[in-house]
C-alpha cells in the first residue's frame, strides 16, 4: 500500500512567476520519495539499506532556494529536449528553428527556462502523482503547443516514471529525469 501526502514546500519568488511549490511524499514499507511541483523534481528518495535504516540516495536540497538558484538540474525533469542541441538549431519540415542558447553555443535541457524551472499542475493518484503542463508554441524557440504529463507511481519498492506528450506540430522531444544518485546515501 502506498501512502500519498501533499504539503506546501515554499513560494516561488515573484520575479520567477510566483506560485506555491508543493511537495508530494509517496511512501511504501521500503521506499519514500519526495517530488516537487517545481520541475517535477525528485527532492529525496529514501530506501532501506542492509541495516534496515532509511537513507536518501539522490542529491538535492532541503529548501526551495536551493532549487531556484543555479544547480546541475538535481532531480528535475528536463526538456523539451534533454541533452544539447548543437548551435541551438534544427530543421523540421523544411523550416529551421533557432533555440535559446544557454550552454555556450548550444541549447541544453530545454533552454533558459526549461521544464525544470516551471511549476507543473499536479493530480494526486491512489499510488502516486501526475504532473501536467502546456508548453506553448514558440517557448524557448520550439514549434507547437506541447502537452506533457509526467506520472510518478510507487508500488512496493518500485518507483516508476511515465512520460506522455502530445503536440500540435512536429517537434523534437526527449524527456528524462535528471536525478543524481549516491547509493551509499548522503
Amino acid at each position: 500500500m502506498t501512502e500519498v501526502k501533499r504539503e506546501v514546500f515554499g513560494q516561488m519568488p515573484r520575479e520567477e512567476g510566483g506560485g506555491v511549490v508543493e511537495k508530494f511524499v509517496l511512501k511504501s514499507d521500503s521506499v519514500k520519495v519526495e517530488i516537487l511541483s517545481l520541475g517535477c523534481i525528485i527532492a529525496a528518495l529514501e530506501t532501506k539499506g542492509r541495516n534496515g535504516e532509511f537513507a536518501d540516495v539522490v542529491l538535492g536540497f532541503d529548501t526551495l532556494e536551493g532549487y531556484t538558484g543555479k544547480h546541475p538540474y538535481f532531480g528535475a525533469v528536463v526538456g523539451r529536449v534533454a541533452n544539447r542541441i548543437a548551435k541551438g538549431r534544427f530543421t523540421v519540415d523544411g523550416k529551421e528553428y533557432q533555440l535559446f542558447l544557454n550552454n555556450g553555443p548550444n541549447s541544453l535541457h530545454g533552454g533558459a527556462k526549461g521544464f525544470d524551472k516551471v511549476l507543473w499542475s499536479p493530480e494526486v493518484l491512489p499510488n502516486g502523482v501526475c504532473f501536467y503542463r502546456l508548453s506553448p508554441d514558440g517557448e524557448e524557440g520550439y514549434p507547437g503547443d506541447l502537452k506533457v504529463w509526467v506520472t510518478y507511481t510507487l508500488s512496493g519498492g518500485e518507483l516508476a516514471i511515465n512520460y506522455r506528450a502530445q503536440t500540435s506540430k512536429t517537434t523534437p522531444i526527449n524527456l528524462t529525469n535528471h536525478a543524481y544518485f549516491n547509493l551509499a546515501g548522503q
